[in-house]
C-alpha cells in the first residue's frame, strides 16, 4: 500500500469516527419522538372515549409503528405529518394537545359535531398548512388573529355557525391557496384584503345570506391566480366591475342567486380560460355581450335575469359547450341555427322569452342532447326531428308556442324520455307508437293541439301524469288502464266514445280524473274497484246513463264532482250527502226524488237545475217542494181510518152489551110483575142515533126490545 492511499483510508475512518456519535444521537431523538407521538396518539385515543374506529391504535411493538395506524395517521419521515379523523361522529371539543404533534402539517377534521370557537390550540402547529374544519357546528367568530397560522395553505371553514365579520387578517395568509368560507352565519362584512392574496385559487364564500349587501370588492380582480369564485346566494349588489377582464385564469365563476345589476361586462366573455359562468337569478339587464372568445366555455346559466337583445351567434362556436340556460329573460329573434349543431350541447334551456322563427333543424343530431326547453316563446314551425337521435332526451318542453306538425319521429325509440310538455300549440298527428310505452317516461302534458289517434292499451308503468285535454283522440278508453299508475287523467274535449272501463276504478292512485266533453255511453261501473285518492271526477257533457252509483258517495277524499249534462235516472244516492264537496254539479240529467237533505242549502243552488223530477223539503235549494202525502201514502192513511172506525163500532157494541146485562141485573132484583115496561132504551134514558139504530131501515123507524121478568128478549116489536 503506498502511503497516499494509506492516508485517504486513514481520513473516511476517521470521518466516520467523528459522525458516528451525530448518528447515534439522531437515531435515539427519533427514536425518542416516535416515542412521544405514539403516547400523543393514546392520549388522543383515550380523550375521543377510545371509539371502535380507532380500535386498531395499539402500542407498538419493536415491529410496527403507529405510522401503520392509517387511515387516519399520514407520516413523513416516520413521523406524523397528518391526522384525519373525517366523518367519525365526534361530539367533544378539539383536544388542547393536539399540537403535541409537533410535525402536523395537515389537519382534517370535518363531517364530525366538533362546537364552540375556533380552536386557538392550532396555533402551536407551527408547520401547519392544511386545516379543514367543514360541516361542524363552531361558531363564533373568527379570531382576528387568524393570521397566527401563517404557513396554511388551505383553509376550509365551510358548513358551520361563523359569525360576525370575515376578519381582515385572513388577508393576511399571504400562502394561501384555498379558501372555503361558504354556509356560515357571518353578519357582518367581507373585508377587501382578501384581494391581497396572491396566490389563491379557489375562494368560496357562498351561501351567506347574513352578510350585509355588498359589492363585489374591485381589488378582489387583482387575484391574478384565482381559478374558481364561488359566491353564491351572498347579498352581493350593484355591478359587476369591469376589471374583472383582468382575472386572467379564472375558469369558474358562480354569483348566482345574489341581488346584482347592471350588465353583462363584454369582457367576461374574453376570458380564455373561463369555462363556467353562473350569474342566473340576478337582476341583470341589457343585451348580452356578442362577441365571444371563452372558447373553453362548458356551461353557460344566464337565467333569470332582465337580460334583453338576440342570442349571441357566437355561441355557435363555442364546441365544449355542454349547458346553455337563457330562460326566463327578454331575449327575441330567432335561435341561432349554429347552435343546433354545437357536438356536446347536452342541455339547452330557452323557455319564457320572446323568441320567434323557426328552430334550427338540427338540434339533437350532432349531440348527445338530455334536454330541450323552449316553451312560453313565440316560436313557429315543427320540432326538430331529431331530438333523441342519439337515445338520450329526456326532457322535451316546448308547451305555448306556436308550432305545427307532428311530435318528432325519434320520440318514438327513445327510451330515455322522462317529459314530454307541448300543450297550447298547433300539433297534430299521430303520437309515435313506442313513445308511450317508454320505461322512464313520466308527464305527458300535450293538451290543447289537433293530435289524433287512440290510446294504447299498455303505457309507461312509471306514467303518473296524462293530459291530452282539447284534442281529436278517439276510440274507447283502454281497458288495459287498470295496469298504469296514473294520478290525473285528463281527456276532456276529445272523441272518445264507448262506455267507461271498470277497468278504470282500479287505479288506487289517481287523483284527478276528467272525461268531460266526449261521446260516451251507457252506465257507470256499478263497483268502484279503488279510487281511494280521487279528489275530482268530471264525467260532464257526454252521454251517460243510467243510475248514479252509490259508491261514489263513498269516496274517502273527493271534493269535487261534475255529472253534469248526461241522461243519468233515478234518485241521488244518500251516500251523497256525506261527501265534502267544493265542487259539485248534477245539472241538466233526467234525476228524480229528493235531493240528501245535505244539500239544501245555497252552496248546492246551481248544482241540480234542469231535472225536472227532483224535489226538496225546503224552498232553499231553488227546487219544487216535494209532496209529502203521495197516492201510496193516501192508501196506507185510508186504512187506518177503517182500523179506527171498526174500533169504534166495537167499542160501542160493547158498552151496549154491558148496559143490557145491568138493566137485567136491576129487573132481577126489583122482582116487578110486568111483563112490559119501559122499553129498553127509555128505560135507560138512551137516545140512539139513525147510524147505530138496531135493526134500522130506510123508513128510518126505531124498535124497541121488550123484555120479560126473567129479562128474556120478547119475539115482539112495536114501532114508534
Amino acid at each position: 500500500m503506498t502511503i497516499p492511499t494509506l492516508t485517504s483510508s486513514l481520513h473516511i475512518h476517521l470521518c466516520f469516527l467523528l459522525f458516528l456519535p451525530l448518528l447515534l444521537i439522531s437515531h435515539v431523538n427519533s427514536q425518542s419522538l416516535q416515542d412521544q407521538e405514539q403516547a400523543v396518539l393514546l392520549k388522543l385515543k383515550s380523550y375521543l372515549q377510545s371509539p371502535p374506529f380507532l380500535s386498531h391504535w395499539i402500542p407498538s411493538t419493536s415491529n410496527t409503528s403507529h405510522c401503520s395506524w392509517q387511515p387516519e395517521i399520514t407520516c413523513t419521515n416516520n413521523s406524523v405529518t397528518g391526522l384525519s379523523l373525517v366523518h367519525t361522529n365526534i361530539t367533544l371539543p378539539v383536544p388542547p394537545f393536539i399540537c403535541d404533534l409537533k410535525n402536523l402539517t395537515l389537519i382534517d377534521l370535518s363531517y364530525n359535531y366538533f362546537a364552540g370557537e375556533f380552536p386557538k390550540a392550532f396555533y402551536n402547529c407551527s408547520k401547519l398548512q392544511y386545516l379543514n374544519l367543514s360541516q361542524n357546528s363552531f361558531d363564533g367568530k373568527i379570531p382576528d388573529n387568524i393570521d397566527s397560522l401563517p404557513r396554511l395553505q388551505y383553509l376550509d371553514l365551510g358548513a358551520n355557525y361563523f359569525s360576525g365579520d370575515i376578519p381582515a387578517a385572513i388577508g393576511r395568509l399571504q400562502e394561501l391557496r384555498n379558501l372555503q368560507l361558504y354556509m356560515n352565519h357571518f353578519n357582518g362584512s367581507v373585508p377587501p384584503e382578501i384581494g391581497n392574496l396572491s396566490n389563491l385559487k379557489h375562494l368560496s364564500l357562498s351561501f351567506n345570506t347574513k352578510l350585509v349587501p355588498w359589492n363585489l370588492p374591485s381589488n378582489f380582480t387583482k387575484l391574478k391566480n384565482l381559478k374558481n369564485l364561488y359566491i353564491r346566494g351572498s347579498n352581493l349588489i350593484g355591478e359587476l366591475p369591469g376589471t374583472l377582464g383582468e382575472m386572467a385564469a379564472l375558469e369558474e365563476l358562480d354569483l348566482a342567486y345574489n341581488s346584482l345589476n347592471g350588465t353583462i361586462p363584454s369582457v367576461l366573455f374574453l376570458l380564455k380560460n373561463l369555462s363556467i359562468i353562473y350569474l342566473y337569478n340576478n337582476s341583470l339587464s341589457g343585451d348580452v355581450p356578442q362577441v365571444v372568445e371563452a372558447l373553453n366555455l362548458t356551461v353557460i346559466d344566464i337565467s333569470a335575469n332582465h337580460l334583453t337583445g338576440r342570442i349571441p351567434q357566437d355561441y355557435g362556436n363555442l364546441t365544449k359547450l355542454t349547458w346553455l340556460a337563457l330562460f326566463l329573460n327578454g331575449f327575441s329573434g330567432a335561435v341561432p341555427a349554429s347552435i343546433g349543431r354545437l357536438p356536446n350541447l347536452k342541455q339547452f334551456r330557452v323557455f319564457i322569452n320572446n323568441l320567434s322563427g323557426t328552430l334550427p333543424p338540427d338540434f339533437g343530431r350532432y349531440s348527445e342532447l338530455e334536454g330541450f326547453e323552449v316553451s312560453g316563446n313565440r316560436l313557429t314551425g315543427k320540432l326538430p326531428d331529431h331530438l333523441c337521435y342519439w337515445g338520450k332526451l329526456s326532457t322535451l318542453v316546448a308547451y305555448e308556442n306556436n308550432l305545427t306538425g307532428e311530435l318528432p319521429s325519434s320520440l318514438g325509440n327513445c327510451t330515455s324520455l322522462t317529459e314530454v310538455k307541448v300543450y297550447g300549440n298547433g300539433l297534430s298527428g299521430n303520437i309515435p307508437s313506442g313513445m308511450w310505452t317508454a320505461p322512464n317516461l313520466i308527464h305527458v302534458l300535450m293538451s290543447n293541439n289537433s293530435l289524433t289517434g287512440e290510446l294504447p292499451e299498455k303505457m309507461s308503468r312509471n306514467l303518473t301524469r296524462l293530459e291530452i285535454r282539447d284534442n281529436r283522440f278517439s276510440g274507447n278508453i283502454p281497458t288495459g288502464m287498470s295496469s298504469w299508475n296514473l294520478k290525473v287523467f285528463d281527456a276532456g274535449n276529445n272523441l272518445f266514445n264507448g262506455t267507461i272501463p271498470q277497468e278504470l276504478t282500479a287505479l288506487p292512485s289517481l287523483i284527478t280524473l276528467s272525461l268531460d266533453q266526449n261521446q260516451l255511453t251507457g252506465f257507470l261501473p256499478s263497483e268502484i274497484i279503488s279510487w281511494k285518492s280521487l279528489n275530482a271526477l268530471n264525467l260532464s257533457r257526454n252521454q251517460l246513463s243510467g243510475p248514479i252509483p252509490a259508491g261514489l258517495g263513498l269516496l274517502p277524499v273527493i271534493t269535487e264532482l261534475d255529472l253534469s249534462e248526461n241522461q243519468f235516472s233515478g234518485q241521488i244516492p244518500a251516500q251523497l250527502g256525506n261527501l265534502k264537496l267544493s265542487k259539485f254539479n248534477l245539472s241538466s240529467n233526467h234525476l228524480s226524488g229528493k235531493i240528501p237533505i245535505e244539500f239544501e242549502n245555497p252552496a248546492y243552488d246551481g248544482s241540480f237545475l234542469d231535472n225536472q223530477g227532483l224535489c226538496a223539503a225546503s224552498p232553499s235549494a231553488k227546487l219544487s217542494i216535494c209532496n209529502f202525502q203521495p197516492r201510496k201514502s193516501s192508501k196506507i192513511w185510508s186504512t187506518y181510518l177503517a182500523l179506527i172506525l171498526t174500533l169504534g163500532i166495537l167499542l160501542s157494541l160493547l158498552a151496549l152489551s154491558l148496559s143490557f146485562f145491568m138493566v137485567r141485573a136491576y129487573w132481577k132484583r126489583n122482582r116487578s110483575d110486568s111483563d112490559w115496561k119501559l122499553t129498553l132504551f127509555q128505560r135507560l134514558n138512551f137516545r140512539v142515533s139513525k147510524s147505530t139504530m138496531i135493526g134500522s131501515g130506510d123508513s128510518g123507524k126505531v124498535y124497541c126490545v121488550p123484555v120479560n121478568r126473567t129479562g128474556d128478549v120478547v119475539d115482539d116489536s112495536r114501532g114508534i
